[in-house]
């Protein structure tokens, strides 16, 4: 109650998730009034070994107890190189062969924005290639990037410079086709575009992409299509942007999204998990876009050596125990169990993802399919299972485009009794959910 007395009617989470977490360990949170969740949210992917993991509690404290300088800008220390070292290991070698690194602002949008005025600078052309459904960040650049228009109302000059393509959607294709006809639609009509002299695209200075749109609906890029992005953009010299703030460090199944098709992006854009929990965002980017003059990117707080400590810390548990294969298995028997769910409910429409990025888009069985060929969303079903799912002990969010989809963010640590666990509650939240939606219809 004090909360919502004093803080902005922007919060959100706190809105659908009623609980005061005070203790958590792995995937468990105990809220203060000793309910035990499973946390299937891991701040919003940030919790890439769950909570208070110990190698990375040890890291922070290695830190304090060294009396190292906390707050350094852009100083060199032996903390950051630890951290570079660790990442650049992880990147495709033929990218981190040349590559460079700049630390920024500690969210991902302000990685984003690095990135795009990094490609700005680099080529002197103002225009991006972005797409519809994505999700880039909260600042006016990410915004202008981003494609929900509720939440792009205020983003201010830069909007116009955008040039909105269309994603590949397995289940809501907007061409209606689906499928891997759908996927190639969509590369043909980005490449008649930026090829037709009256389409109106001058060359722009980047596309940016997610390998896996997650604030969208967690909607994964085909592999193929991914590299036709990369073999449209190389031919006609267009920097090629890839969001990993959420898809990285082993989520999908593989350490970076984008090793799943092969793709070797221009620039990479690294927060949330590499933070180890703790704030952090990164740009890695071929060394011949490095252009910039001194100063020409800065932010007070890039030089956090907590979050490079606990960063190095999660690197090197998520390579050394292979948790990205893990997270592959995992999701498998995630994604398996849940389609099994699907099977026994039509209030299911989908259920997709990758690795440990999976998203359940919740359908109104008893509408109209829709032009695009399916049922349409049920975004107050939707929030019904997030609540029930709640009331069984599961931290749960909803994306896409309606606010259908019941996403799945575990810690990589996630063992098999958890994920049978996670299944369990939510075979029991949904029928709990249309129960209640229907007592009140």
């Amino acid at each position: 109650m004090r909360q919502a007395r004093r803080e902005s009617a922007a919060r959100t989470y706190a809105r659908s998730l009623p609980i005061v977490p005070v203790r958590a360990r792995g995937m468990t949170v105990e809220g203060a009034d000793g309910t035990r969740y499973l946390d299937c949210l891991s701040g919003a992917g940030t919790l890439a070994l769950g909570h208070n993991h110990p190698v990375v509690l040890e890291a922070i404290r290695g830190v304090l107890d060294a009396e190292a300088p906390l707050h350094v800008l852009d100083l060199a220390t032996p903390v950051k190189d630890r951290f570079v070292e660790a990442l650049f290991d992880t990147l495709p070698p033929e990218f981190a062969r040349d590559a460079r690194i700049q630390f920024c602002g500690p969210a991902g949008t302000d990685g984003v924005e690095a990135a795009l005025k990094l490609v700005r600078t680099a080529t002197g052309r103002r225009g991006v290639l972005a797409f519809t459904g994505a999700y880039h960040g909260m600042t006016a650049g990410a915004l202008a990037v981003s494609g929900d228009t509720a939440i792009r109302e205020a983003i201010g000059p830069g909007a116009d410079e955008v040039t909105r393509l269309p994603y590949p959607h397995a289940y809501r294709c907007p061409f209606g086709a689906g499928g891997a006809e759908g996927a190639r639609l969509a590369a043909r009509y980005t490449e008649t575009l930026l090829d037709d002299p009256s389409g109106g695209v001058a060359a722009p200075a980047a596309m940016i992409l997610e390998v896996v749109q997650g604030e969208g609906g967690v909607v994964p890029a085909p592999d193929g299509w991914m590299r036709e992005m990369r073999r449209i953009t190389d031919e006609r010299g267009i920097p090629l942007v890839v969001d990993e703030v959420q898809t990285g460090l082993g989520r999908t199944g593989a350490f970076w999204a984008v090793e799943h098709s092969g793709v070797v992006p221009d620039v990479m854009v690294i927060s949330k998990a590499v933070g180890g929990s703790l704030p952090l965002a990164v740009v890695v980017y071929r060394g011949d876009l490095d252009r910039w003059w001194p100063g020409a990117h800065a932010g007070t707080f890039r030089g956090n050596q907590l979050a490079m400590a606990a960063g190095t810390a999660t690197i090197g548990f998520i390579r050394e125990n292979r948790l990205d294969e893990h997270a592959a298995r995992l999701g498998a028997r995630l994604t398996a169990g849940l389609r099994e769910l699907m099977a026994a409910h039509d209030e299911i429409g989908d259920v997709r993802g990758r690795g440990l990025m999976i998203g359940v888009e919740i359908v109104d069985p008893h509408a109209a399919v829709g032009r695009d060929g399916v049922l349409p969303p049920a975004p107050e079903l939707a929030a019904a299972v997030r609540a029930e799912a709640l009331d069984r002990g599961l931290i749960v969010e909803l994306g896409g485009r309606h606010g259908t989809v019941v996403r799945l963010l575990p810690p990589l640590t996630m063992t098999e009794s958890q994920a049978d666990a996670v299944l369990q509650r939510l075979a029991d939240a949904v029928p709990a959910a249309i129960a209640r939606v229907r007592s009140t219809a």
